[in-house]
């Protein structure tokens, strides 16, 4: 019972340091950037994004799908940034230990 009780209590410390981990993420910001540096997203550790940057020189009416591209581009960027910094903080928190496949924390 003494290791049930050792692993109850490093459960315990592993939820508060997830719950301490989305804190800190909710105020992680990534920028991600497309087109040379013409667009550039701000999204917080969530996914969640915070702002858009526009260079004027892409500002034309003929040219709304290049613009676009180029905004879902700048997004992805980011949140791949996101997601390979939640990785480190999840492999620091483990300890290297491995996760199941298909097993995404804290979402």
């Amino acid at each position: 019972m003494k290791n049930l009780s050792n692993m109850l209590k490093e459960a315990q410390k592993l939820q508060q340091r997830m719950v301490e981990m989305q804190q800190r993420l909710a105020e992680t910001e990534m920028t991600g950037q497309s087109g040379g540096g013409l667009v550039t997203v701000v999204l917080n550790g969530k996914g969640e994004m915070k702002r858009v940057k526009i260079d004027k020189s892409l500002v034309d009416p003929n040219e709304v799908e290049i613009l676009e591209d180029l905004i879902v581009a700048a997004t992805n960027d980011a949140k791949s940034k996101i997601e390979a910094h939640l990785a480190a903080e999840m492999q620091k928190m483990t300890g290297g230990l491995p996760l199941p496949p298909g097993m995404k924390l804290p979402f």
